[in-house]
């Protein structure tokens, strides 16, 4: 998936004036024109008019069987005519892996900057790589903002199949359902869970056939979460070593390289040659497009693991993170998950 939360109206007082100003007005232009759902749904065509009744069904599935907030967001509808509602920026140093953070009122920092200008993204990111940073400009399919207003449907969130429209939907809710100030890693992180799991128990209940499918999707990811860590894993030495920075670059591009062929190899070898992930491939490889997949996945592994010892109780799963410690705003998940009082289930 894309990168979601948008930090679209809270600016710090260092931002630019033109920064600013594109936000308050993209911000305000896409709330606008939002259409309340069932006149949007009576004015559809199709696929659509489907995507938008079944928004009802999955919105409901999320507060009655995923334990998400009820909120007043996607109850409406924006035919947004452009390919994404923002385009989010992410940056690295060519000898890091840690996302620059851009620093906001009252969600903390995060590790992108958002855009509702595809032109102005990349001439932000032109203005990074000229300070010697390595940039990834990516679409947002989805607004979100943490639900201060009524965020809409959109086109670019149903672009794929049911499954992954559920995705993106759940995703999306469960950011109002917990965000840590100033831990990207962890909000996406928990919000990818989520948005997973509630998938296979829409599924379960809804569509058995189309579960198989689901899984078979969620292997092939895994797959390639796994060969980028690995990736990941080996630039991190490099970048940790005593190299001299020409034999630093040398050595990074290695693993480029080394990267490109194990995909090659896995896409031969474990997917009858189809080439999922080629779009990451696009352009060439940098940190900065490490950084943002890692914003996404890098603690996925360990919420799993916490919520399998909530024996896969959501509402456990949620009540420990909720009050779990923090060290520097990163939230350090428990190694347990306690059983819930009576009180707390009452």
């Amino acid at each position: 998936m894309g990168l979601y939360l948008v930090l679209s109206i809270v600016l710090s007082s260092c931002s630019t004036v033109s920064y600013y100003s594109q936000s308050v007005v993209g911000h305000s232009r896409l709330m606008l024109a939002r259409v309340p759902l069932d006149k949007a749904i009576e004015n559809a065509q199709e696929p659509v008019k489907a995507k938008l009744l079944l928004s009802k069904e999955l919105v409901t599935f999320a507060v009655e069987q995923l334990a998400l907030p009820s909120s007043s967001s996607y109850k409406s509808y924006v035919a947004l005519e452009r390919e994404f509602p923002v385009w989010t920026v992410v940056a690295a140093a060519e000898f890091s892996l840690a996302a620059k953070q851009w620093c906001y009122p009252v969600i903390g920092c995060a590790s992108y900057r958002g855009y509702f200008n595809q032109a102005a993204a990349h001439a932000y990111a032109d203005k990074l790589k000229s300070q010697g940073l390595e940039t990834e400009v990516g679409g947002a399919p989805a607004y979100s903002t943490l639900g201060w207003f009524a965020d809409p449907l959109l086109p670019s969130m149903m672009r794929y199949g049911d499954s992954e429209f559920a995705e993106t939907l759940f995703h999306e809710i469960a950011h109002q359902k917990l965000y840590i100030n100033g831990d990207s890693d962890f909000n996406e992180a928990f919000a990818s869970v989520v948005g997973e799991t509630g998938v296979v128990r829409w599924l379960q209940a809804n569509n058995p056939a189309g579960l198989v499918a689901y899984k078979s999707n969620l292997k092939v990811q895994q797959q390639f979460y796994l060969l980028v860590a690995n990736s990941k894993q080996a630039l991190q030495a490099v970048y940790q070593s005593k190299l001299t920075p020409i034999e630093m670059a040398a050595e990074k591009h290695r693993v480029f390289d080394h990267l490109r062929a194990s995909y090659e190899a896995l896409k031969t070898q474990q997917w009858d040659g189809q080439d999922w992930y080629r779009s990451w491939f696009d352009n060439d490889l940098n940190n900065a497009k490490f950084a943002a997949l890692s914003t996404y996945r890098q603690r996925v592994p360990e919420l799993r693991a916490l919520l399998t010892k909530c024996d896969q109780s959501l509402i456990r799963f949620y009540k420990v993170l909720s009050s779990a410690k923090r060290v520097d705003q990163k939230v350090i998940v428990p190694n347990a998950c306690p059983p819930l009082t009576y009180a707390q289930t009452s």
